[in-house]
């Protein structure tokens, strides 16, 4: 084991230097009728192209047990662009046994700069509202 460990510190391996990926964009959502976290809720990243007008899919994720995605789009490039989030929230509501208004909810928006980007949504059965967190 020694023999392994010291073989990945010659070759340059070290947990301790190991760069971590970090992301511009992230989200989560808050069922406020539960007062909890919405899991497995598919979302879907889309980014407009002005010149076509039209849309195009960068990613596809589902929330964790936290109700989060934390990993949209690595940081290390340039992001700038109108995006839409696409919460597909139909199963959820199907799979908790709840009517609901609204199968999908889109959020367009724009990033201008580096900053760290999250937008999150607070849900109902018939409601909904987002804004720009941290």
């Amino acid at each position: 084991m020694k023999k392994i460990l010291f073989a990945l510190l010659i070759l340059g391996f070290s947990p301790a230097f190991a760069q971590k990926t970090t992301y511009q964009l992230s989200s989560h959502i808050l069922d406020v009728s539960k007062g909890m976290p919405a899991p497995g809720v598919t979302i879907q990243l889309e980014k407009f192209n002005p010149g076509s007008k039209d849309w195009t899919r960068v990613d596809e994720k589902v929330t964790d047990s936290n109700g989060r995605i934390t990993d949209f789009l690595p940081a290390d490039k340039n992001n700038s662009g109108i995006y839409k989030l696409v919460y597909l929230t139909a199963d959820y509501f199907k799979n908790n046994h709840t009517e609901s208004f609204y199968p999908f909810i889109e959020v367009v928006f724009q990033i201008k700069d580096d900053k760290h980007y999250h937008v999150p949504i607070t849900l109902s059965a018939y409601g909904y509202s987002t804004y720009r967190g941290n």
